[in-house]
């Protein structure tokens, strides 16, 4: 993309009803004519907000299961579309489980031996037959590599208070300490086996009791346990690299979880960022809220996936996604990770039966891979927006599209313009040396890939 001649714009489309799927449509100069459009985007490379770490999605059981069960063709196909920055949409931050999550086959955890304070029995053999292969072969495919993160969605039964890893539940005071030592475990084992952890939350979803993995955090439970044992535990064994990201859950009680956490230096220091996840709703108030609050902490999407099974043919996932990750990037975020990457037919397997979409679905019953809108969407901004970017002011007068902006490391400006109406429309893009007379087709997204 670093071949659009100076003073241009290259468009890069989406659009329903049309072929146009990350199309590269055409390269139009900037013009210094006054413009025609009542309709005008503006943006100001002198007005920055915050750096980009990068997008992407989770890595699962289940993903590996579905992947495991088509041909290894189109196995590769499916990760190249994620992780290869040219002939895919370039992924460069995903997340995975510690322990099982739903979208596993089974519940399991790396030592179900009760009363093993010392965690002489911990082992990660059960994610080395799928999960482990699935990231490292992504790895392989991956040229500009990828951050990972990883949540626990439930600790071992045996250190929880109704003694099963579902339900909810919550740790047992006596076993802080050795579930501590367990996120260490974790790291210096995925470490071992060639897999850099670059983050971890300290629970997946801490306020819901789900009927499947699951563990229940206050928002002062949540706080000592990162302050008295997680925070130190890896300070102690040498890995205060690895960063702590709090809440991992929906941002409608955001502002309330994170001002007890952060109000608090002591579990402060301890913290990269505040993880949150779309499902009560976007509450894109409340991040400006938290940032405005904690400017120096950072914000990141954690999961996101439309629930209630596989959603073939709909134009509306894909459009949920650009809404979220654009009011989410306009409000702080700092990265945009999806849930599952791949599922199977039935939006699974999932063990509670918590069957949800995907961007790529592997269709087992028939050897073939669907791409969902979902896809082209997450692609329109993990293939352009690259770790490192800048988000600089981008200003529309019309609200009927969607926008936001970033400047990348080489110069490259990457502009997000997404159209969720019937009708097509006619606008101006302005920037320093000049504009051009564009328009958004009916329900589409393009990204703007502007050299000036």
């Amino acid at each position: 993309m670093n071949n659009i001649p100076q003073n241009c714009i290259k468009i890069i489309l989406t659009a329903k009803d049309t072929p146009h799927r990350l199309s590269e449509c055409q390269t139009i100069p900037l013009s210094d004519k006054k413009p025609d459009y009542d309709s005008v985007i503006e943006f100001d490379t002198a007005k920055t907000f915050q750096l980009i770490e990068g997008f992407g999605g989770a890595f699962t059981e289940a993903g590996a299961y579905a992947l495991s069960k088509i041909s290894p063709d189109l196995r590769q196909k499916a990760l190249q579309s994620y992780f290869d920055d040219i002939a895919g949409i370039g992924y460069t931050l995903c997340r995975t489980h510690i322990n099982s999550c739903d979208f596993s086959l089974n519940n399991y955890s790396y030592d179900d031996t009760p009363d093993d304070f010392h965690l002489e029995n911990f082992s990660i053999d059960h994610d080395k037959q799928l999960l482990i292969p699935f990231i490292k072969d992504a790895m392989q495919i991956s040229k500009t590599g990828f951050k990972l993160f990883a949540s626990p969605w439930s600790p071992p039964a045996w250190m929880k208070t109704n003694s099963q890893m579902n339900n909810g539940g919550k740790l047992k005071p006596q076993c802080r300490d050795v579930w501590a030592l367990y996120f260490v475990k974790y790291i210096k084992a995925y470490m071992q086996a060639g897999i850099p952890i670059w983050a971890i939350t300290v629970q997946n979803e801490p306020d819901a009791v789900q009927r499947w993995d699951s563990c229940i955090y206050s928002n002062t439970e949540e706080r000592d346990f990162l302050k008295f044992y997680l925070g130190p535990a890896l300070a102690e064994q040498g890995l205060s690299h690895v960063k702590i990201i709090v809440w991992d859950h929906n941002k409608d009680i955001l502002v309330d979880r994170i001002a007890t956490i952060l109000s608090d230096p002591a579990a402060a220091k301890f913290v990269w960022g505040i993880g949150f996840h779309w499902y009560a709703g976007t509450f894109f108030e409340n991040l400006a809220k938290v940032h405005s609050f904690f400017p120096e902490k950072n914000l990141i999407a954690t999961e996101g996936c439309h629930e209630n099974g596989v959603k073939p043919n709909s134009w509306q996932t894909g459009e949920t996604y650009g809404h979220a990750i654009i009011g989410d990037l306009n409000n702080w975020a700092v990265g945009w990770v999806d849930w599952n990457m791949v599922l199977d037919e039935t939006g699974g397997p999932n063990h509670a039966k918590n069957f949800c979409d995907a961007p790529i679905i592997a269709d087992t019953k028939n050897n073939r891979l669907d791409f969902h809108s979902s896809y082209f969407y997450l692609g329109h901004f993990s293939k352009f927006i690259r770790p490192g970017a800048i988000r600089i002011d981008c200003l529309t007068n019309c609200a009927k599209l969607e926008t936001t902006a970033f400047q990348n490391q080489n110069g490259l400006i990457a502009a997000v313009v997404m159209n969720r109406t019937d009708e097509k429309i006619d606008f101006t893009l302005k920037a320093k040396s000049g504009s051009a007379k564009l328009s958004s087709p009916p329900h589409s997204i393009q990204t703007l890939l502007i050299n000036q």
